[in-house]
């Protein structure tokens, strides 16, 4: 990363490696163990001088650490990140496509996640309690919970209450099919639990997701901004301002600004707004899905986003 001209500082680079043993034995009979491994890169680094510092980073996740990248690749692409920040702008307010860099825009996914939590469900303290079965997503969207997918990061055959896994499609073709349920809120709701309990060894159960992603689509990240005469690349959000009650968002966020379907110019200290309601219905995949986080996407865009800077 320091071999990046313009880059001025680092702060810290990490490698990591974790192995985890989950055994379950129960009164009625119940005693199976599966074993999981998790290796980790990254890197911060900063550029600039004074008044006038960027930060930005790179990270790698995976299970077998054959599967990282050269950790020099890491750090020069973290450098590299780093360097394109430089001199950022801001923007008047205005309402504008927005473009979720894969990194942040997992986070999308997991907004979801939360809204279709069945503790969540069964207190009536989510926005979509009411929208089973409805469409929230344009058809072409997708959202898959695969527990059973190789390398993944939280495969696992069994829960934290000792039902079997499968892969489950919460969005398919766009429209809403299940909750994530354990055996608690699936007996509130009246449904029969799908595998998603989690559990530590100082907490009770409570629904969770294992390895969730967005299906990719059949752009790449450059058609799905062309076209876009102005908009906004977010590649780091700041901040936790939506509410899973209504689906109201707002986040802080940098990144870049789009002109003529192309990357312009860094920008930053913006506010990112809009209703999740309404971004769902109105967001659009790249084809660039790579899993590394556990919860995953690809390049993201939303049309009719507010954008709120000078």
């Amino acid at each position: 990363a320091l071999a990046v001209e313009g880059v001025t500082n680092s702060e810290g680079a990490e490698a990591g490696w974790g192995r985890s043993t989950m055994a379950i034995v129960t009164s009625t009979g119940f005693s199976h163990v599966y074993e999981g491994s998790h290796h980790s890169l990254s890197a911060s680094v900063l550029a600039g001088e004074g008044t006038h510092m960027e930060r930005d980073y790179d990270y790698a996740g995976a299970v077998y650490g054959e599967d990282l990248p050269d950790p020099e690749e890491l750090g020069r692409s973290a450098g590299e990140k780093a360097v394109r920040r430089l001199n950022p702008k801001k923007v008047e307010t205005t309402q504008v496509p927005v473009v979720y860099d894969p990194r942040v825009a997992r986070s999308i996914v997991g907004h979801l996640s939360g809204a279709i939590n069945g503790a969540a469900v069964a207190r009536g303290t989510t926005f979509l309690k009411d929208k089973m079965d409805q469409v929230l997503f344009p058809e072409a969207i997708s959202i898959i919970d695969d527990p059973h997918r190789r390398r993944g990061l939280h495969s696992k055959p069994f829960d934290g209450e000792c039902i079997a896994t499968r892969p489950m499609r919460v969005i398919d073709k766009g429209r809403l099919t299940s909750w994530f349920l354990d055996l608690r809120s699936a007996r509130q709701l009246g449904l029969t639990t799908n595998g998603h309990a989690a559990r530590g060894v100082s907490a009770p159960p409570s629904p969770s997701p294992s390895n969730l992603y967005l299906a990719a689509g059949t752009l790449s990240p450059d058609q799905l901004m062309a076209g876009i005469q102005s908009g906004f690349y977010i590649t780091e959000l700041i901040g936790f301002g939506v509410n899973n009650v209504t689906g109201d968002y707002s986040r802080g966020a940098s990144g870049f600004w789009i002109t003529d379907g192309k990357i312009d110019f860094p920008v930053s200290e913006m506010t990112v707004a809009g209703n999740l309601n309404d971004m769902f219905a109105n967001l659009s995949a790249a084809d660039d899905l790579d899993f590394k986080y556990g919860t995953d996407a690809p390049t993201l865009r939303i049309d009719g986003m507010t954008v709120a800077g000078k």
